[in-house]
């Protein structure tokens, strides 16, 4: 089987870092996609551990302090910044091509959030659309092993409560993903269930964080899961989000274990 997770760090300060740090190397995940990233400490702590322990990490610092978005992997892929790099916000993608069987894509993003403002709304909308774009340039073969997913700042059409703020461009995103041949793994295997990972001050719920899977891979999805845990135990005010899909994995990269905390101390 293959693991695969994500998490939106919230950009972490070193203390809650070293906190989510501890969860994820007790998590047995092959590869991880962490959205809202920072330039900070936290941040910069949490994926050098990964990557001294001898695990593949990427993730691009901001030139300007923008949130961004990191790839963590412990098996052997190779990265792919050609699938990424016609995204108005790189910084905000990640990509590999994981070593399992069948070779499965992972492409990780953190969506702009906005309000009315139009200058928030024009990143939103580029950054979507070139996301778009660079999904559809992938050749049909490799797209049907393709996995999307991360934290992607909008609702579906379905969305129970319904909101008012969300324009029709955020609804289409989600539209356009299907039309080009990829599935949301929770909806196809919990048809109708509606779940949140992310609470707003007044305590209503969205649903912001996403897996899409290409046709071979909806097939073999045997889980989605979200894991309320990460939030309520005050990691992330998001949920993680897991997948497993059935596919052959080589060995972990060697490395020497993460020595950390105990992911029991921040019940």
């Amino acid at each position: 089987m293959l693991s695969l997770l994500t998490l939106n760090l919230q950009a972490a300060a070193l203390p809650r870092a070293e906190r989510i740090l501890g969860w994820l190397a007790q998590r047995d995940d092959h590869a991880i996609v962490l959205t809202e990233t920072s330039n900070g400490p936290g941040t910069a702590h949490l994926l050098e551990r990964f990557q001294d322990a001898g695990m593949l990490v990427d993730h691009r610092r901001s030139l300007d302090g923008d949130r961004g978005c990191a790839l963590i992997s412990r098996i052997q892929g190779r990265l792919r910044s050609d699938l990424i790099e016609g995204i108005s916000l790189p910084g905000r993608a990640v990509a590999v091509t994981l070593d399992s069987e069948p070779a499965v894509t992972l492409l990780g993003i953190y969506v702009p959030s906005s309000d009315r403002a139009p200058a928030k709304v024009a990143k939103k909308k580029t950054f979507l659309a070139s996301t778009l774009d660079a999904i559809a340039a992938i050749s049909n073969d490799e797209r049907r092993q393709l996995v999307v997913t991360g934290d992607y700042n909008v609702i579906s059409r379905r969305h129970e409560p319904r909101y008012s703020a969300f324009q029709p461009f955020e609804y289409d995103f989600l539209d356009h993903l299907a039309d080009l041949g990829l599935a949301d793994v929770h909806e196809h295997l919990r048809p109708g269930v509606q779940v949140h990972s992310w609470y707003g001050r007044g305590g209503n719920g969205y649903r912001f964080d996403y897996f899409h899977t290409g046709a071979d891979l909806t097939t073999a999805a045997t889980s989605c899961v979200h894991l309320p845990e990460v939030r309520t135990g005050g990691l992330s005010d998001h949920d993680a989000v897991a997948l497993t899909v059935t596919a052959t994995t080589p060995g972990p990269l060697a490395g020497a274990d993460l020595a950390v905390q105990s992911a029991s101390t921040f019940l």
